[in-house]
């Protein structure tokens, strides 16, 4: 594919961004970057978040992954459903009962400092890890369609893509990511639509055809329940996937912020609600899109690439379809990872801006101040990460993305059940080590599992056996002690 046409779809699509985020972001306030004022319709917040809940990762990686796992990731997405009823009448209720900004501030009001800035670590390096993911996929695909062709080296890349999200996020934040993200969710999925509709156009099959070989397809499983040791076993992708949700919507300050934004909790139950809904069908689209790729590739005799993440990006821009599909991948990997990567930038500048540095009593001015500070140094550390991983990456990236989460995440679904469904005090200062032995642990049990539990291999449900750690842990080292939680 042309450079210059990559480097014009990306300049137009940011232009537009841009003029978005100088609309909303006028006479902003903190209130405003943090919460949006509390004035977010419903509807708007639902539509964006399904952008953020996807993100890059799925455009690309999940269609991939279809070649190593069929479609056993639907098991996950119906496991979700789960875990945003939960969020949506256990968390959410709790975060505007107390009125929180950062959700992290439950933690301090529950069990004490230590726990509340424990808390607030965890998911500081959960999604400076998960974004960077994120956003390295986006550069590798932008370094391959276009950069190489000018000899810009990777640093570079990743630097200007980060960039272009400072740019527009820096002063509206939520306020303005509410609507960016709209506008990015839209372009995203009439990026899969359309193309495979141009992928069943070179094949010469209608819809009901298509519909056909991919529920024919050897890649069209989707429900496994023959080998409980295996990590595609049903039970197993179905309750990571709802703990997975919890953790990653309901204990992530990136996803509540924006709910956090609606008018009141009825109306962030709309939104929780619809937003899961649409997920389910939006995925099987994803995953429909895997298979089709698979059979393109087959019958064109295009080869597989090792990784499978490329293989998206190489039909889509290699010249096998027409430029169109190029220019449309192009568009929809863009607005898929950015829809994602914004509202994570804006999330981390608010929870260490709030969590970490304590902005209790300081003024308008010097709020604003140390955001932006903040927001920049912020940028940095990502693209820092990136490259790191762009050494380090031997595998899919939603694969690496959720093995990382069952670490990092796992300590906040042990602080939270803990202080939700017990009335222990816990002894403060020691919830950080608890914190740290209990990732320690899972990684050893993940890597001798074969050897000490005859041949089961753990999968993704190593996040909810990480947060048993933690509970357990808060147990032995809690004594019984009534708390009023206002």
């Amino acid at each position: 594919m042309n450079p210059f046409v990559v480097l014009s779809i990306i300049s137009a699509y940011f232009f537009l961004l841009i003029v978005i985020s100088f609309f909303t972001s006028r006479k902003n306030t903190n209130a405003g970057f943090f919460l949006g004022n509390r004035k977010s319709p419903w509807y708007v917040v639902a539509f964006g978040m399904i952008g953020t809940s996807l993100s890059g990762v799925t455009f690309i990686s999940v269609p991939g992954w279809v070649g190593a796992s069929q479609m056993s990731y639907m098991q996950m997405v119906l496991g979700y459903l789960l875990g945003y009823i939960v969020v949506a009448n256990v968390l959410m209720p709790l975060y505007y009962r107390l009125q929180l900004t950062s959700i992290y501030t439950y933690l301090d009001k529950r069990f004490g400092f230590y726990s509340y800035k424990t808390g607030a670590s965890f998911f500081l390096i959960s999604r400076i890890i998960g974004a960077s993911f994120r956003l390295f996929l986006v550069a590798m695909v932008l370094q391959f369609a276009c950069f190489d062709a000018w000899g810009v080296p990777f640093s570079v890349t990743v630097a200007v893509t980060i960039a272009l999200i400072w740019i527009y996020t820096f002063k509206g934040g939520i306020k303005t990511i509410i609507w960016t993200d709209t506008l990015q969710t839209v372009f995203m999925l009439a990026a899969v639509v359309f193309t495979v509709y141009f992928i069943a156009d070179d094949l010469n099959i209608g819809f009901s055809e298509i519909s056909s070989r991919v529920l024919n397809s050897k890649y069209s499983k989707i429900f496994f329940f023959d080998d409980v040791k295996s990590s595609m076993f049903f039970v197993k992708q179905f309750l990571s996937g709802a703990f997975i949700t919890i953790v990653m919507t309901g204990l992530d300050q990136d996803m509540m912020q924006k709910n956090l934004s609606c008018k009141n909790i009825k109306e962030a139950k709309k939104n929780m609600y619809w937003f899961s809904i649409v997920l389910v069908p939006v995925n099987f689209l994803f995953l429909a899109l895997g298979v089709l790729l698979y059979i393109f590739a087959a019958e064109k005799g295009i080869a597989i690439p090792q990784q499978a993440d490329k293989l998206f990006p190489i039909i889509a821009t290699g010249g096998y379809l027409a430029q169109s599909v190029g220019v449309l991948f192009i568009v929809g990997l863009v607005a898929a990872a950015y829809s994602s990567a914004d509202s994570a930038l804006t999330a981390l500048t608010t929870s260490f801006t709030v969590d970490i540095l304590n902005i209790k009593g300081k003024s308008e001015r010097e709020i604003r101040k140390t955001r932006m500070i903040v927001h920049v140094g912020i940028s940095l550390l990502m693209m820092l990460v990136i490259y790191v991983f762009r050494i380090i990456n031997d595998s899919s990236v939603i694969d690496s993305l959720f093995k990382v989460a069952g670490y990092t995440y796992g300590p906040l679904l042990g602080l939270y059940a803990f202080g939700l469904f017990t009335k222990r005090k816990v002894f403060d200062k020691i919830v950080p080590v608890i914190a740290i032995i209990a990732p320690v642990i899972c990684f050893f049990l993940s890597k001798y599992s074969v050897q000490l539990f005859n041949g089961y291999k753990f999968g993704y449900e190593l996040l909810m056996i990480n947060g048993a750690i933690v509970y357990f842990g808060l147990w032995l080292s809690s004594k019984f002690e009534l708390q009023n939680v206002k």
